[in-house]
């Protein structure tokens, strides 16, 4: 989910293409025949039962239960125990219309070390979650790593910073497909790897918490102006290693198809100069192109080669041929709209001396001071409707209008014990979010052309949202965290009762 970028400085932008879409009356039949409807979700942020069943430790129950991490100083030990409660759930999907779920399998539920010896205990736990899904009619859209590494493995050799993690990656990947891929026809390899980069290993905000930042006093071990780069590099090389032995082995009888979801901010110019409108475009570069390039041409971003230099790992021309045409589709994980600014001083990058300085942009929500939209809860989500379709087109022509599935999209509300339950239900704004984004989305799929085929919300439920802990509200349902995790539709399921149904 986008609570892992809770910090304001990232780096991301470019220039918008169109003007902000009318949210007139749409439905399921305004859409095109087939388009996805879904809710997403990730294993650490729902399943609970960390302990159960053999489960391994992961990097994020480490860092969960060090002090100081967690806003709240929760952990996700349980959080919504989706891991006992898949079937009612799954039961609210139907009741909901969607028609798909997607969600992630836990590494060190399979291997529990991480490589070795396979639980078939948690091999069993996924395949009743993939059999009741389609029991009812629901689609399972799978992630196969949505942050949580498996401790061992992190110990043993450092984890993404080695590249012996593509290895045991293709192992737990080839497991996952052997497993699940008779019924499983869209697989995700990598939730957000920017983020898995940016805030594990540059800002040091999320597991496993490595950075170098002078700023920031936390910052133990790792190097920000290295690691970074590192990380990506051997996650770029473990998801091409991961499509090439689906195409060879397991395509042609279980025709599935295989993408990654990539987390995107859409930034756009803060003014009309030649400075801010390139800056903006460099800071795109460093959030989707440094994934999505390598993937799609075989190469990182130019502006990347050129400012970043030998600290950026290089692809030999077997790896760029690997990595070139590997995506079967592109999943976004689409939440809000930042303006984009030059670095005339490079101040901040003087002082952060890491991986996000190297874009020369700066990245904000603000011009002015004033905000670019309506605030949610989160202190980075603001409301801007119309980035969604700007981002559409930008992919559109950018990437050659790749098959787009939106994997994540949603706002989210505070979570204040003193609001009792019936009134925390009355959520108006998250029902003009997404008829908003959606009207958005249609706009760029009719007026445009863009090829976007499914739309998932985050998410179905409240959940425990990473360093955010139980702060934050993000679901359609609410969840009272004070008694036995009882589910209460919000008045946001019954606005996407009647969009789902209505033709």
């Amino acid at each position: 989910m986008l609570l892992k970028r809770g910090i304001i400085a990232l780096v991301i932008v470019l220039v918008a293409f169109v003007t902000q879409t009318s949210s007139s009356e749409i439905n399921r039949g305004s859409f095109p025949k087939g388009f996805v409807f879904g809710t997403a979700s990730s294993s650490y942020q729902y399943e609970g039962a960390v302990k159960e069943d053999g489960r391994g430790p992961t990097i994020w129950d480490t860092f969960a239960h060090t002090f100081g991490k967690i806003i709240d100083f929760s952990n996700a030990d349980v959080t919504v125990d989706q891991y006992h409660l898949y079937n009612e759930d799954i039961q609210l999907m139907k009741d909901l219309g969607m028609d798909a779920y997607r969600f992630s399998i836990a590494w060190s539920r399979i291997f529990p070390n991480g490589s070795g010896e396979i639980s078939q205990a948690g091999v069993d736990h996924y395949n009743n979650l993939i059999n009741a899904l389609l029991a009812k009619g629901i689609e399972p859209y799978v992630t196969i790593y949505h942050w949580d590494l498996p401790q061992a493995l992190h110990d043993k050799y450092g984890g993404w910073l080695n590249p012996l993690i593509t290895k045991d990656f293709a192992t737990y990947v080839e497991t996952c497909f052997e497993k699940f891929g008779d019924r499983v026809k869209h697989w995700i390899t990598f939730n957000e790897p920017h983020t898995t980069v940016i805030q594990g290993y540059d800002v040091g905000l999320e597991a496993p918490g490595r950075c170098s930042v002078p700023l920031f006093p936390f910052c133990r071990a790792g190097n920000s102006a290295t690691e970074p780069y590192i990380v990506a590099h051997n996650i770029l090389l473990s998801h091409a290693v991961a499509v090439d032995i689906y195409r060879k082995k397991y395509k042609a009888k279980q025709h599935g198809s295989v993408g990654v979801a990539f987390d995107v901010i859409w930034y756009e110019p803060a003014t009309n100069s030649t400075e801010d409108i390139e800056a903006t475009q460099r800071a795109q570069d460093f959030q989707l192109g440094w994934f999505i390039e390598p993937l799609t041409f075989g190469d990182y971003p130019s502006s990347m080669k050129s400012r970043v230099g030998s600290r950026l790992p290089a692809f030999s021309k077997p790896q760029s041929a690997l990595l070139k045409g590997s995506l079967d589709f592109v999943g976004i994980n689409h939440y809000t709209t930042f303006y984009g600014y030059d670095n005339k001083s490079n101040i901040i990058g003087v002082l952060l001396n890491d991986s996000l300085a190297d874009a020369g942009a700066l990245t904000m929500p603000f011009r002015n001071g004033k905000p670019i939209g309506d605030r949610a809860s989160s202190i980075w989500l603001y409301i801007v409707p119309h980035g969604i379709r700007n981002l559409m087109n930008y992919i559109k022509q950018k990437y050659g209008n790749p098959l787009v599935i939106i994997t994540e999209n949603g706002m989210d509300d505070p979570n204040n014990p003193l609001t009792p339950i019936e009134d925390a239900l009355k959520d108006e704004k998250r029902i003009k979010y997404h008829n908003a984004y959606l009207s958005n989305v249609l706009a760029a799929i009719e007026e445009d052309g863009c090829n976007v085929k499914g739309y998932f919300v985050w998410s179905l439920l409240d959940n425990w949202e990473w360093a955010a802990g139980y702060t934050s509200r993000f679901g359609l349902y609410f969840v009272d965290y004070n008694d036995k995790l009882k589910r209460y539709p919000k008045d946001s399921v019954k606005w996407f009762k009647k969009f789902l149904t209505s033709t």
